[in-house]
């Protein structure tokens, strides 16, 4: 069987006062983060929706996610189901319903921290904005509660928190990478699905995943370019 999940501390800290705690001679500039993902390895078990609610401090209901793993069941006859019970954190049950079912896989599913963010360009008060190493965040302070961000995101990935009223999202887990740490999710990920690091360089993890894989991200034909890259992902997907 798979390890016991690991247990990460809640974050107390804003993704913006991460910085201040950083290890010494970080400098943004000199990075661009991405996430690849293997849709063939993720077994949905929810481990990553776990560990970044209890990372990030995310309301444990079941309609507030930073991220979440969606199920796709292709049947015999063309349908195509897509299920994300409670954000796939209890893991799924058994996939049932008439007609024969072709195959079925999971989809881990984020902010895409976008070069081209649509939530950063509609903003009205410059709260939502991208940090020089490619991470897109939300200012607190700033956040009027508008959700014309929450609007705008293509992917669905933001929401509003019920008792800040400021709008919320993945953040890369910021706090962590700013310290040499990787996300809660892909910390915790029994199998590997998930990879983060450099998009840049050669050398890098993320980079030879980006060079050795057919990889394809969501919604390309709104030209956003995001930062979470996918292999083997079925045309299926959206």
């Amino acid at each position: 069987g798979y390890a016991a999940p690991i247990l990460l501390g809640v974050v107390r800290i804003s993704a913006l006062d991460a910085q201040d705690t950083a290890e010494e001679g970080y400098t943004a500039a000199d990075h661009l983060y991405g996430m690849g993902i293997d849709v063939n390895k993720c077994i949905g078990c929810g481990r990553c929706v776990q560990a970044c609610k209890t990372e990030n401090d995310v309301p444990l209901d079941d309609h507030h996610f930073n991220t979440w793993v969606e199920r796709y069941v292709i049947r015999t006859d063309g349908e195509v189901v897509v299920e994300s019970p409670n954000g796939g954190i209890d893991g799924f049950p058994e996939a049932a319903g008439e007609g024969g079912m072709l195959r079925t896989f999971f989809v881990p599913k984020l902010c895409n921290h976008c070069e081209n963010a649509p939530c950063v360009q509609v903003c009205p008060v410059g709260a939502t904005f991208t940090t020089e190493d490619g991470v897109v965040l939300v200012d607190d302070e700033y956040c009027i509660g508008c959700r014309y961000c929450i609007q705008a995101c293509p992917y669905g990935a933001r929401w509003l928190h019920p008792e800040t009223r400021v709008a919320a999202k993945c953040t890369f887990c910021y706090h962590r990478v700013v310290d040499g740490l990787v996300p809660a999710c892909v910390e915790v990920c029994p199998t590997g699905a998930r990879l983060f690091g450099e998009v840049e360089g050669r050398a890098t993890p993320l980079a030879r995943f980006l060079r050795f894989n057919d990889v394809q991200v969501l919604k390309p034909h709104l030209n956003t370019e995001p930062h979470v890259f996918y292999a083997n992902m079925d045309g299926e997907v959206r």
